[in-house]
């Protein structure tokens, strides 16, 4: 069954276009019913209600069903008589545009898509160039869609190459970041999810391959804000040096991996990086990755910069190879890095419903 849209109620043609344009500004599809008699099969069921005042009366005669989320417009702030109609409508509000413009907006976006269901963001950082950061990032959302969760990977450095090279998509048609970077405020999950390149089952927000741009943070709120509306899980992969567009992701992310090899000089560098994050995370853990050419262990790298261990993942033979195929990690059977995300993913998520 498709989703139910919000239902306006009016045959007022002036009304019924401000309303259309309200609506198409906030992303938003309606279902149009120009009286009381129309309206009611759609009534009981819609997400929210908009009643013209040309159609509140007869929806008040027609005796419709109480429900929540009923919003009445008035066309004169005078008229003592548009509460008479609110009461014999149900409505939750009265309202008037084009005062009640943004409130409208807002109200229609919030009936098909609510704030309150929220994914998870998980954030992956190098502690050094070369680290591995952006294979777990890919390992991660992979592992999240082949559990069943709606999953969205962005790629939060500019100077990476583009995330979409891990998955043999940089040709795949959808956004990348030059086409959303002047994104602000409230943008529809549902919309942007769509929009972005489909690829191993999850949505991929990449860099094309055009002159390397920074991320307006209005753009990165907007985006993240979109992916916890439209996903269980929103993985991001963040460049070393934190500027305030990577803090807005930090500070949203529930769980902050920070991949470091297990060799002395690659420690050393992460202790800055380590720095630089702590005071923007709530949860920042240490992923230390094999082999180890001088023996150093995982819990010793962990003791160094005195982060709590996430996991520790040893060589895997053929990965680097199947990642310049464009062959995405963590979809070749139980290797150590599916098992690591999968122990990640299990701790920090909700259980995957319908899962035994």
């Amino acid at each position: 069954m498709p989703p139910a849209r919000p239902l306006v109620v009016t045959s007022d043609a002036d009304l019924l276009e401000d309303l259309l344009r309200i609506a198409a500004t906030a992303a938003v599809e309606v279902e149009v019913a120009p009286d009381a008699g129309a309206a009611r099969r759609s009534w009981a069921g819609a997400p929210a209600v908009v009643v013209g005042p040309d159609a509140a009366l007869g929806c008040g005669r027609l005796r419709l069903p109480r429900r929540p989320g009923v919003v009445l417009l008035g066309d004169d702030l005078d008229d003592a008589g548009i509460w008479q109609l609110a009461v014999e409508v149900g409505a939750e509000h009265v309202v008037f545009l084009p005062d009640a413009q943004a409130w409208l907006m807002e109200l229609l976006a919030e009936a098909v898509e609510p704030s309150s269901t929220s994914g998870r963001v998980l954030a992956v950082v190098g502690g050094r160039g070369g680290a591995g950061a952006t294979t777990l990032a890919a390992a991660l959302a992979v592992t999240a869609a082949r559990q069943g969760r709606r999953t969205m990977l962005v790629d939060g450095d500019p100077l990476g190459g583009g995330i979409d090279l891990v998955f043999g998509g940089e040709g795949d048609h959808g956004l990348r970041w030059p086409e959303l970077g002047a994104t602000r405020g409230r943008l529809p999950g549902a919309t942007l999810t769509g929009a972005l390149p489909r690829m191993n089952e999850l949505s991929v927000l990449s860099w094309d391959r055009g002159q390397a741009m920074s991320v307006p943070v209005e753009a990165m709120e907007s985006v993240l804000d979109a992916g916890r509306r439209s996903s269980d899980v929103v993985v991001v992969d963040l460049p070393r040096q934190t500027d305030a567009c990577s803090r807005t992701a930090l500070q949203v992310a529930s769980l902050v991996l920070l991949v470091v090899p297990a060799e002395v000089r690659a420690a050393a560098a992460a202790s800055r990086v380590a720095a630089q994050l702590a005071p923007a995370c709530a949860d920042l853990r240490l992923v230390v990755r094999g082999p180890a050419p001088s023996g150093l262990g995982a819990d010793e790298v962990a003791e160094a910069l005195g982060l709590p261990l996430a996991g520790y993942v040893r060589g895997e033979p053929g990965l680097d190879l199947a990642l310049d195929r464009g062959e995405p990690p963590a979809g070749r059977g139980r290797g150590p890095l599916s098992v690591l995300c999968e122990r990640v993913l299990d701790e920090v998520l909700p259980p995957v419903r319908g899962a035994a």
